[in-house]
């Protein structure tokens, strides 16, 4: 399962590049976005970026709301009913698939129903691995604290921490956050893809998420020599009197 500190970290992005490789390895893969929101109907949801990026066609997608909300607002918004988490995940087992990777909307904690049903509930239905999307930058430090310790609460497996959305010219708190990423973490990074990696045609992407992804996921990326790469970078800042 793959869930963000927020909206925007890159989930899609890294559910994408996970599938990828997946099935360049000859997996059968199914991803699934039980509730999309923000995209109307006859609009192009998260789905289809992973199946232009991926390749994947094995696509489901259990509910659609057209307000960029939470599920649950935009569900009370459309006068539609919420999605019910428990068949959501009666449906998710009945993929017969080597992997079956479920992308959430927002955060860990976002609500699907006016009961307070949230990811971390299908995933603890599941019994699902997280992989965390997160941001490099400032504030993400604290989120990511807080979606793990949420994580820890719920008596969910952490599959690893990857950065959605590394930039191409990173700061100094970009750089050093990477450390502390992996502190909070007690793990080293599980990846971090390029920014603009969305963008890449269906090859480069492959290539992307090979580097951009540690081999627990399929891909070469080594956690140590980008650490040490950003430590060295971020000590040859100049320093501020």
């Amino acid at each position: 399962m793959v869930s963000g500190t927020d909206t925007g970290v890159g989930k899609t992005v890294v559910t994408a590049a996970v599938a990828a490789l997946a099935r360049a390895r000859g997996a059968s893969v199914a991803v699934v976005k039980p509730a999309q929101t923000g995209v109307r109907p006859d609009q192009a949801g998260d789905l289809e970026e992973v199946r232009r990026l991926a390749g994947v066609g094995d696509l489901h997608e259990f509910a659609r709301y057209g307000d960029a909300l939470s599920p649950a607002a935009a569900a009370r918004r459309a006068e539609l009913p919420p999605l019910d988490l428990i068949t959501a995940a009666e449906r998710i087992r009945a993929l017969d698939r080597d992997l079956v990777i479920v992308e959430g909307a927002g955060g860990l904690l976002v609500r699907y129903d006016e009961d307070g049903a949230t990811l971390a509930d299908l995933a603890h239905h599941l019994r699902a691995p997280v992989l965390l999307a997160v941001r490099p930058g400032l504030g993400t430090l604290n989120h990511t604290a807080l979606t793990l310790e949420a994580m820890a609460n719920h008596g969910l497996e952490p599959a690893g921490v990857v950065i959605g959305s590394w930039p191409r010219r990173p700061g100094l708190d970009d750089l050093c956050n990477v450390r502390d990423l992996e502190t909070i973490a007690a793990r080293p990074l599980s990846g971090a893809l390029p920014e603009r990696s969305g963008r890449l045609s269906g090859p480069e992407f492959l290539l992307a998420a090979r580097d951009g992804l540690a081999p627990h996921l399929g891909g070469v990326f080594d956690a140590a020599a980008f650490r040490a790469d950003c430590a060295a970078r971020a000590g040859s800042w100049n320093l501020i009197p």
